[in-house]
């Protein structure tokens, strides 16, 4: 998959904060960038990124309407991959990305492993399944219980 240059990323963040589809002139509007930039080149933005595959675009009576072809999650798994695809050695790549997160996130990871098989961790909703009991049992380790609580105020 194609990399996003700084503008690309920019209309691209706007595309995924968004509901349903937007006109060239509704993303220009929505962007946050360093400079301000002309309607017609957030249109030539949107043409590259459709060309790339990252946007949709549907014709609406006189303008077109744009959306993003995949979940930013998607994109980021899919450049992970590419990443990992041009290591020598995918093994300690690996190794080295895991030894690089967060307990939670290894958390995440485990769980995501350890997902039954026929069960894909990108079936709509297994993500968010495996990444919110990741993230519950970890809050829930990290809370004090109530009697340690109780007990340290009267001492």
């Amino acid at each position: 998959m194609a990399r996003l240059g700084d503008l690309e990323r920019s209309v691209m963040d706007v595309l995924w904060d968004s509901v349903g589809w937007l006109t060239a002139r509704e993303v220009a509007a929505r962007l946050h960038h360093e400079r301000d930039l002309a309607y017609t080149t957030v249109l030539t933005v949107l043409e590259r990124l459709e060309r790339k595959g990252f946007v949709q675009r549907q014709r609406a009576a006189r303008a077109h309407r744009y959306k993003a072809a995949d979940a930013r999650e998607a994109v980021v798994a899919d450049a992970m991959l590419e990443a990992l695809g041009t290591a020598d050695d995918r093994g300690s790549a690996l190794v080295r990305f895991v030894g690089a997160v967060s307990a939670e996130e290894a958390e995440i990871l485990r769980r995501a492993l350890a997902l039954p098989s026929g069960v894909e961790p990108t079936e709509p909703g297994a993500a968010e399944v495996i990444a919110t009991a990741g993230l519950a049992d970890a809050a829930d380790d990290a809370a004090p219980s109530a009697a340690t609580t109780d007990s340290d105020d009267l001492g």
